[in-house]
């Protein structure tokens, strides 16, 4: 048990350390490249945020757990919008500014709806699997097209006062990106290794650490970047981080989870675990779209967001501890 401790333990601090290095070092590349601000925050911040995910969801897969892989995916939705959104928007209210966050609201709705369709018959199937990655494509390819054309938006801004903070040079930034790569996957092998020993010494699913172990974990680079990002005023990209991580945690890392290894869903994920991420994001999109004016989430909304992920924790470990 201290062994599997100490693996999700260094796991996670080697996770938010190289996850951090990823985005740095792929955000400096596509400066270096010419790549707009704007594209910038929407695709690479938000692919580099939900890199741990993505890893330990495949790693998960690869090694036939896809409690771990299922839940990781889902847990990480329900944990950036209750935990991470909730406890930024307590620190200080977002006031959504940018017009391409505002279409991505409800586009996040949708595709957290489509998700249910999937999971419908209690199964991801390689089917399933390859629609979400097609789905996931379209989306891509109308982020980069609105990117192209959006000059002006208010998120362009604040990621280009973030780039112009430290700008290394291109050889450099290349070597931050294979480290953080490299680290990416060998902290994800042990946070996975540690996280499915902590479930068997425990008697707990592996699903249950994936939701709350191993999602929190690989949320917190979500939760670093939003805070700090909400402390410098930066409102746009604090939600940005948020809604990207979302849509390819919902798209991307369940449908190349579900490509690697096809995989059954219990009933209790479906009603208990989407319908909860599905109930935090609806309230997302009802809190910050701004029917008349511009959407803001106040302190009190957040701290709804917030409280519902206290109790949903809380009712998991009681319901694991139970059975």
């Amino acid at each position: 048990m201290i062994l599997f401790s100490v693996s999700v333990a260094l796991g996670l601090i080697l996770l938010i350390w190289s996850a951090d290095k990823f985005v740095d070092g792929a955000s400096s590349i596509a400066s270096h490249f010419g790549m707009p601000p704007l594209l910038i925050g929407m695709i690479v911040i938000g692919f580099g945020t939900s890199a741990p995910e993505m890893v330990v969801s495949a790693v998960s897969s690869f090694q036939g757990n896809p409690g771990i892989a299922i839940g990781n995916a889902y847990g990480s939705n329900i944990t950036n919008i209750g935990l991470i959104l909730g406890i930024t928007c307590l620190l200080m209210p977002i006031t959504v500014q940018s017009r391409i966050l505002r279409r991505e609201l409800p586009i996040l709705a949708m595709i957290t709806i489509v998700s249910i369709g999937a999971l419908i018959d209690l199964n991801i199937s390689r089917f399933d699997a390859v629609v979400l990655l097609l789905i996931f494509a379209g989306i891509m390819s109308w982020t980069i097209r609105e990117g192209l054309k959006s000059g002006g938006d208010a998120l362009e801004s604040e990621v280009q006062r973030e780039l112009k903070m430290e700008q290394p040079p291109l050889k450099k930034s290349f070597l931050i990106l294979v480290a953080g790569l490299l680290f990416l996957i060998l902290s994800s092998r042990m946070l996975v290794y540690g996280a499915v020993g902590i479930a068997s010494a425990l008697g707990v699913s592996d699903l249950i650490i994936g939701l709350t172990v191993v999602a929190i974990g690989t949320s917190l680079p979500e939760l670093a970047s939003s805070v700090i990002a909400a402390r410098k005023g930066e409102a746009d990209l604090a939600l940005g981080n948020i809604l990207g991580s979302n849509l390819f945690n919902t798209l991307a890392v369940v449908g190349i989870a579900g490509a690697i290894h096809p995989m059954d869903v219990n009933r209790e994920i479906l009603y208990r675990d989407v319908g909860m991420m599905t109930i935090l994001t609806l309230s997302l999109f009802l809190f910050g779209f701004g029917f008349r004016d511009q959407g803001k989430i106040n302190r009190y909304e957040g701290g709804i967001l917030f409280c519902s992920y206290l109790a949903y924790t809380a009712y998991l470990i009681s319901d694991s501890m139970m059975s």
